[in-house]
């Protein structure tokens, strides 16, 4: 099977043109939920990466108990605690806030995932909030085993709320998700990528050695990243990069076509060169995911 990557060109497509005169709100404002107790990082990460996409706000949504860890660590962005459970995990009146921050906020697009974890009030607040905010999502991580431990109606959901989503899962995930083995190869994940985007109603991305992204009609392969970007972390980066490009596209209007498969493959080959970069610098052994944000601007300039 041989796979079409894109051409910088076409990657180009997706990046929302810059004009001397534009204010942050041409390019968006992206709400990040993450970071329950004990995962702050990933908020962290999925926040930086978000913030250095270029998106023009940025606000981090956490459990109320991590906000001044992540308040610290990303003085760029805005933040907003809700409230959690004893254990420090999500509860599901959040979402309530959370619908309420994003009217009054005009966001544009948001995403859901990485460290939430999946405790049964986690699991409860992930779902109301795919039900209920009513706008174009990423999701990733911990969501996406919470959608995958649901017995039936996961898909239907998404499909019912009538925006965009944009899944990422790794081949784990992607295993859970479709209730089936492991895919091995490059024609078992092709198969398993356009499922799961037919299936769910979504562009997909399978992370892996030759990132996969699909639109169910139209499957490319990205050819950037390697050793670099085996190391935790890095899937946060990479869903705060697609969430910030995505807002971009969406708010400004200066991008055509489908602007989910176009952040979606423009995020993985950013993030993959990113990388590359990174290995060439600091060698695969040493590069960490935070490390990945530091190269995204020569990555910018790379393409």
């Amino acid at each position: 099977m041989s796979l079409k990557s894109l051409s910088r060109t076409e990657l180009r497509e997706g990046l929302s043109r810059r004009e001397s005169d534009d204010h942050k709100g041409v390019y968006g404002h992206c709400l990040v939920v993450a970071g329950s107790r004990g995962m702050a990082g990933a908020a962290i990460l999925a926040v930086r990466a978000a913030l250095r996409s270029g998106a023009g706000l940025v606000t981090a949504a956490v459990a109320s108990g991590v906000l001044p860890v992540v308040a610290g660590a990303v003085p760029s962005a805005m933040t907003l605690g809700l409230p959690e459970d004893s254990a420090g995990a999500f509860r599901p009146d959040g979402v309530e806030r959370l619908k309420q921050y994003a009217k009054e906020r005009r966001v544009t697009a948001f995403a859901v995932g990485p460290g939430v974890s999946t405790r049964p009030v986690a699991a409860r607040f992930v779902l109301h909030l795919l039900s209920g905010l009513n706008l174009p999502a990423v999701v990733d991580a911990d969501a996406l085993n919470i959608l995958a431990q649901e017995p039936e109606g996961a898909a239907q959901m998404l499909k019912a709320r009538g925006r965009p989503c944009i899944l990422t899962p790794h081949p784990a995930e992607m295993s859970r998700l479709l209730k089936t083995a492991k895919a091995e190869g490059e024609p078992s994940r092709v198969k398993a990528v356009e499922r799961l985007s037919r299936e769910w109603g979504c562009v997909a991305l399978l992370k892996g050695h030759r990132t996969l992204v699909s639109s169910g009609s139209r499957t490319v392969v990205n050819l950037t990243g390697g050793a670099a970007l085996a190391k935790a972390g890095s899937g946060d980066v990479l869903t705060g990069l697609i969430l910030g490009l995505w807002t971009q596209a969406l708010a400004s209007g200066r991008v055509e076509g489908d602007l989910a498969f176009k952040s979606a493959a423009l995020g993985a080959w950013l993030h993959g060169c990113a990388g590359d970069l990174a290995e060439q610098d600091l060698t695969a052994w040493a590069a960490t995911s935070s490390d990945l944000i530091d190269f995204l601007p020569q990555a910018f300039k790379s393409l």
